[in-house]
C-alpha cells in the first residue's frame, strides 16, 4: 500500500479520529470505573443511588447534545458570526464536526455511562443484601437493572425530542460552555483552519 493509498484509507474510515478516541475511551472508562466504585463503597445506599441517577443523567444530557449537533443547521450561526458573536464560530465548527461530536457524546460518554451505571447498580445490590439479609439478590439485581435500563432509555427518548426541537439553542449553549472553558483553562477544542462542511 502506497503512502497516498494509506492516507486515503485512514481518511476514508476516519481512523485518525477513531483510533485515538478508542484509546481515550479505554483510559477514561478505567479511571471513572475505579473512581465511582471507590466512591460508592464509601457512602451509604441512598448516596450510592443518587450517584447512579447522576451517571444516568449525564448519559442522557450528552445524548441530547449529540443529537442536537447532528440535527442543527449551521446557517443561523453564520448570521451570528456576522454580528461578531464569538460563540457563533465555535457553533459552526461543532455542526461541521457533527460526526465526531456525536460519536464522543452518544457513543463514548453514552457507553461509559452505561458501563458505570451497571457497575454502580451491582455495588448497590451488594450493599442492599448486606444491609437487609432477607432480600433475594437475584430479584434485587433484576429490579435494579430494569430500573436503570428504563430510566436510561426513557430519558434518552425524551431527550431526543428535546434535542431535535431545540437543536440550535443547545448547540449555541454548548458553544458558550466551550468558549468559557477555552478562556478559563486556555484549552483549544478546534483548530483555526477551516473545516469543510458536513452539511
Amino acid at each position: 500500500m502506497s503512502k497516498i493509498d494509506e492516507d486515503n484509507f485512514y481518511d476514508k474510515y476516519n481512523l485518525k479520529w477513531v483510533i485515538p478516541i478508542t484509546i481515550w475511551t479505554f483510559i477514561i472508562s478505567i479511571t471513572l470505573s475505579v473512581f465511582s466504585e471507590s466512591l460508592v463503597k464509601r457512602f451509604d445506599i441512598i448516596v450510592a443511588f443518587i450517584i447512579l441517577l447522576a451517571i444516568i443523567l449525564i448519559g442522557i444530557i450528552f445524548d441530547i447534545v449529540g443529537v442536537a449537533v447532528t440535527s442543527a443547521n449551521e446557517k443561523p450561526f453564520h448570521a451570528m458570526a456576522a454580528n461578531k458573536i464569538p460563540e457563533a464560530k465555535i457553533a459552526i465548527k461543532l455542526v461541521r464536526n457533527a460526526g465526531k461530536v456525536s460519536n464522543f457524546c452518544n457513543d463514548v460518554i453514552g457507553d461509559i455511562s452505561g458501563i458505570l451505571s451497571g457497575a454502580i447498580s451491582a455495588s448497590i445490590v451488594i450493599k442492599l443484601v448486606a444491609t437487609f439479609s432477607f432480600l433475594n439478590i437475584t430479584i434485587i439485581t433484576i429490579l435494579l437493572t430494569a430500573f436503570t435500563a428504563s430510566m436510561t432509555v426513557g430519558g434518552k427518548g425524551i431527550g431526543k425530542s428535546i434535542a431535535m426541537n431545540n437543536d440550535e439553542k443547545i448547540v449555541y449553549l454548548l458553544a458558550k460552555v466551550i468558549k468559557f472553558i477555552e478562556i478559563t483553562f486556555k484549552i483549544k477544542f478546534f483548530s483555526d483552519k477551516n473545516n469543510k462542511s458536513n452539511k
